[in-house]
């Protein structure tokens, strides 16, 4: 049958909601604005009070009978490419762990890119799933991550014959890609599930010059934010099934463990809208803001000490498949300056935020809902920054590991060590103890240091020149890191958790 994506059945059952004029006894309690407090309805607008009711007894009746929510993941699907999609209220981090819990279980192997997101690693605290890391193909000159491929989770597997299947991270918050049907034929020939977290892929299906869609790739489960790179608002995520190895009512279960009993229909309403926009002109709009990245980079790349890093830099033999040009990520060593520094200069003098900031770089991402009127004072901001850059503090240096020394022993499971005893000891004593806690740069959000891991002098010193020079890592016991949560001493500290 044709399927009819100018249909928006969750935007259309709010307008039929107002139009029959519904009187609601039921949650939210500020009943359509009426009762919220007049300086947040003043900031917000009474439209956010007005879209914002029950799920079911509101959006729809009690018994879902109108099947609004069913329709318009209907239509996602199809839109997507998918057999089943799902929405969620609660950002990909609920729906990673949701993928995890389907393919695995408590005590079962999960091989997993070590570069994964925090979610994932909470996912692993949760569930005691047991992870088999596949390292990172490391670029030791930029110092920056790009997926592992298909070989290495080949070489995984045949180490790890009974591990359930695998976790991709593809793209990367950088725009490094992973060759994805490569490793969807090292899982299915095992005939084991490929969940990749493509949180920042959200618009991959919509244009041909685009790295490779998942469920295009071949992958089982595909995780997607609709508020990263789409027009969602934030907590905005579906997560997308196809096969048969993974049943569709036990994912959408594994999801009702974790998620709220009160979704937000505006959540709903910004997946379903960004959907039928996608559907309708989503190959125009990504084709513009391709053209416009491409004019971006160019210009950025024009300005004395400033390096948009591209293709070439992150595609090649021991690094990524593929590449996204949306995540416009500057290398800003030619100034003299660090990422924090020079993302700290652009908010405090020009208003412009960026995106990730690390020792050396900054990212400014593109979405379809830029234009020159965006870009243009991008560039102003970033060319006033190369001028002025002299005149900033010299940066504090950042004592970067190599690729060797940034992997850590998993000693312990990232459960056992998060929910057993701990102590919280001076950094400078954290040499050879395993770590209780997460300790996570943000943004992206890739932890250096998991649960369970055990601590080594080049992370620690990672971590603490990281903080010295600007690095956030909001996750830790103490942000400072003067000291840092291990596991207690005791028979749990040399626990095998493999």
């Amino acid at each position: 049958m044709p399927v009819d994506h100018t249909q928006a059945p969750v935007l259309e059952a709010l307008t039929d909601y107002r139009e029959h004029g519904h009187m609601a006894f039921t949650p939210p309690g500020h009943k359509q604005a009426r009762g919220a407090d007049p300086a947040v309805r003043a900031v917000l607008g009474d439209a956010v009070f007005h879209g914002d009711l029950l799920a079911s007894g509101g959006l729809d009746d009690r018994l879902t009978r109108a099947g609004v929510l069913r329709r318009a993941e209907e239509l996602m699907a199809h839109a997507v490419h998918a057999s089943h999609t799902f929405f969620s209220t609660c950002g990909s981090s609920l729906s990673v762990k949701a993928a995890m819990l389907a393919a695995a279980g408590p005590h079962t192997e999960l091989l997993i890119g070590r570069d994964a997101h925090k979610s994932v690693v909470s996912g692993l605290v949760l569930s005691g799933i047991r992870p088999v890391w596949v390292e990172p193909r490391w670029d030791a000159e930029r110092h920056l991550a790009h997926p592992p491929g298909p070989a290495d989770f080949e070489k995984a597997f045949d180490a790890h014959p009974d591990a359930r299947g695998a976790l991709v991270t593809s793209p990367t918050p950088y725009g490094g890609a992973a060759d994805l049907e490569g490793i969807a034929r090292v899982c299915h020939r095992r005939s084991l599930p490929l969940i990749v977290d493509e949180a920042w892929g959200a618009h991959l299906p919509f244009h041909p010059e685009l790295p490779a869609w998942a469920m295009d790739a071949g992958a089982d489960v595909c995780v997607t934010s609709i508020h990263k790179m789409g027009s969602g608002l934030e907590q905005g995520s579906v997560f997308h099934l196809q096969g048969d190895l993974i049943e569709p009512h036990l994912l959408e279960g594994r999801a009702d463990l974790l998620g709220t009993t009160s979704p937000s229909v505006l959540i709903y309403a910004g997946l379903d809208g960004w959907r039928r926009q996608m559907a309708l002109h989503g190959r125009e709009l990504i084709g513009r803001a391709l053209d416009l990245a491409h004019e971006v980079r160019a210009a950025i790349e024009n300005i004395d000490g400033l390096h948009v890093n591209d293709r070439a830099d992150f595609c090649g033999p021991g690094l990524a498949a593929d590449f996204d040009p949306l995540p416009v990520v500057i290398d800003v060593t030619g100034l003299g300056i660090s990422g924090y520094q020079a993302a700290d200069w652009l908010r405090e003098h020009h208003a412009i935020d960026a995106h990730i900031a690390d020792h050396r770089r900054v990212s400014t991402q593109l979405t379809h809902a830029d234009s020159e009127d965006t870009t243009r004072p991008l560039i102003q901001a970033l060319t006033a920054l190369a001028r002025g850059a002299s005149r900033l503090p010299r940066p504090v240096p950042v004592e970067v590991p190599s690729p060797a020394e940034l992997r850590l022993e998993q000693a312990v499971l990232p459960r056992d060590a998060f929910f057993g005893p701990v102590e919280d000891v001076p950094i400078g004593k954290a040499d050879g103890r395993v770590a209780a806690e997460m300790l996570t740069p943000y943004p992206p959000g890739i932890p250096a240091v998991l649960p369970g891991e055990r601590l080594t002098p080049p992370v620690l010193n990672y971590l603490r020149s990281g903080v010295a020079a600007g690095m956030n890592v909001p996750d830790a016991a103490d942000p400072g890191l003067d000291s840092v949560r291990v596991v207690a001493d005791g028979p749990a500290a040399g626990r095998d958790a493999n």
